[in-house]
């Protein structure tokens, strides 16, 4: 799986982006069999689960800092998954990863590292 994210950029606390992923799935692949995550990070720290999405859409998962002001989604059909952030705050600063896997676990899937597959990031800046 090739990972493509897009829509960082550099925006106002308080303001709103929407983040973008789009998955190359090998032949004989459904992009509906993996789990899709959005994990975030900056220079000098670990990685940090931001949201996660079950294969069919029906389940998401939040990390509680962004409760509230994030939405994950996902369109099937189209091989993305989104992620909505509204209310942006300067913490929110980093680069920001999209993640997939078929055959992760719940309990597992706040683990930047169990994700078989990570894209190259898109930065986003707030400014306070």
């Amino acid at each position: 799986v090739q990972l493509q994210a897009s829509g960082g950029g550099l925006v106002q606390a308080g303001g709103s982006l929407r983040l973008s992923c789009v998955a190359s799935v090998a032949s004989g692949r459904a992009f509906s069999s993996y789990v899709m995550a959005w994990f975030r990070q900056v220079t000098g720290k670990e990685r940090e689960f931001v949201a996660a999405i079950a294969r069919r859409g029906g389940n998401t998962f939040s990390a509680d800092s962004v409760k509230g002001r994030f939405t994950i989604s996902r369109d099937n059909a189209k091989n993305t998954v989104y992620l909505q952030m509204n209310s942006l705050k300067p913490e929110d600063t980093a680069v920001h990863y999209c993640a997939a896997d078929s055959g992760i676990i719940q309990s597992s899937i706040r683990n930047p590292l169990q994700y078989h597959y990570t894209g190259q990031g898109t930065l986003v800046t707030v400014s306070s």
